[in-house]
């Protein structure tokens, strides 16, 4: 058994000093002001947690692990181990590995790679397309996260752009589809656009412009529109503008068919950053403008977004480079998301509270995972000790993404993680990661 002493924990909207037993893979136990048994101090490792924070394991939804076909940038290993690293438990990869995830066959692969690779515990998208319908229809429910449709074209181009295909899939999946939003008629008219006056070489502070707030609205308007036509359980990914956040609905997540997620790249850099870090903050949807990341920051408190992810997306550094029709979009941050959430508690732009609400109890909620997400007895013992006066620097030595750079270098957070536990064990410890393996997600549904 190990016992986590004097610990704060942070849960379901509290802080409280308590302490917390594990025991085998769960948590046998959680006291507060009452005197934990002498018995159980005896048999029991005994973790002195005074003065740290202890929460739920981050899940994120939203992650692009590589594997397989892409393994130059990334694969199940080296990116589990940087999420486990940044105190993230689980994850839900995405569809657009090579080959593409949009039959079972290829699912089930995925799988069986991380039942043998991953650090973390997993779960994988099934991908649509144009013309798999019949293969989304063999998913089951209790053991995939989700069905994801690329309404726009981003990195492995699985664009659904057949409306009675979309409809179809609409109306005929009956569990959560997560999309990735932007117009592509949009995007294609605003190259062209671009190029009459710059060439091939578009700078790449012309990116947001490029994929704008009019395409993201166009597509996101559009997918809600179709959700309530079809009664579709619908999740909007990595929303990247103020515009798109009237079409999200201020109530509790349990009352919620259509949901949407921020990143944290949304909520930390804006396009004034193009000039300094250039593609390094190149994703899809673009890095827009500070009133666009206030905004988003605002909702998220507000309750109108629903969770907080990442898009984890490496790439090598010289994928990275070129202009805005050159440069790969996507990077890597899961090693660093809770601690760039963690600054922003310290800067008194959201509360420890609400991060813990929305990177570990609403994508519980949001996804249906049978017992993690909170500190509760009898949950699967997925936890993370942060160190919140305890200063960490990003550098190239201490970043376990393959890709081996992040836009974030060189940053000095005020937090560090100090440990993470999965399933009841020692999982990442003070700059170590252990030999401990993940378990597949199940959902109640």
């Amino acid at each position: 058994m190990i016992l986590i002493k004097n610990a704060t924990l942070i849960n379901e909207g509290k802080s409280l000093l308590g302490s917390v037993l594990l025991k085998d893979n769960i948590i046998s136990a959680i006291y507060f002001s009452e005197e934990i048994p002498e018995q159980i101090i005896n048999q029991s490792q005994i973790i002195d947690a005074e003065g740290l924070w202890l929460l739920p394991g981050v899940i994120d939804d939203q992650v692009h692990f590589r594997e397989p076909g892409l393994v130059h940038k990334g694969n199940i290993e080296s990116e589990s181990k940087a999420a486990i690293a940044g105190g993230v438990t689980s994850f839900m990869e995405m569809p657009n590995t090579n080959p593409q995830t949009v039959t079972i066959d290829a699912l089930n692969y995925k799988f069986e790679l991380a039942s043998q690779k991953s650090y973390a515990n997993y779960s994988f998208f099934m991908g649509a397309t144009n013309d798999n319908i019949k293969e989304l229809k063999k998913v089951n429910p209790k053991e995939v996260c989700g069905i994801k449709i690329f309404m726009g074209s981003s990195t492995g181009n699985m664009l659904v752009d057949n409306k009675k295909a979309l409809e179809t899939i609409f109306s005929e999946i009956e569990m959560l589809i997560a999309t990735h939003c932007e117009s592509e008629e949009i995007i294609k008219s605003n190259i062209q656009k671009y190029k009459l006056k710059f060439g091939e070489n578009i700078p790449i502070s012309y990116h947001p412009l490029i994929r704008s707030a009019e395409a993201c609205y166009a597509s996101s308007s559009e997918a809600v529109e179709l959700a309530h036509k079809c009664g579709t359980r619908l999740h909007i990914l990595h929303l990247s503008t103020e515009k798109e956040l009237s079409l999200f609905e201020n109530k509790p997540l349990s009352q919620k068919k259509v949901t949407g997620e921020a990143c944290v790249h949304h909520l930390w850099f804006t396009d004034a950053e193009y000039e300094t870090l250039g593609s390094k903050i190149k994703w899809n949807p673009a890095v827009k403008t500070k009133q666009d990341r206030e905004a988003i920051l605002e909702v998220v408190k507000q309750g109108r977004l629903d969770v907080i992810a990442t898009d984890h997306a490496p790439h090598l550094m010289d994928e990275k480079e070129g202009g805005c029709l050159q440069a790969a979009s996507g990077g890597p941050l899961i090693q660093h998301s809770l601690q760039i959430m963690l600054e922003l508690v310290k800067q008194n732009k959201i509360t420890k509270e609400v991060v813990v609400e929305k990177m570990c109890h609403a994508p519980a909620e949001l996804f249906q995972i049978y017992k993690r997400g909170y500190i509760r007895k009898g949950y699967y013992a997925d936890l993370v000790l942060v160190n919140p006066n305890k200063p960490y620097t990003v550098t190239q030595e201490n970043i376990l993404s393959k890709c081996k750079w992040s836009p974030l270098e060189g940053k000095t957070f005020t937090t560090s993680i100090e440990k993470t536990f999965l399933n009841g064990k020692l999982a990442f410890d003070k700059g170590t990661i252990n030999q401990v393996r993940g378990e597949a997600l199940s959902f109640e549904r």
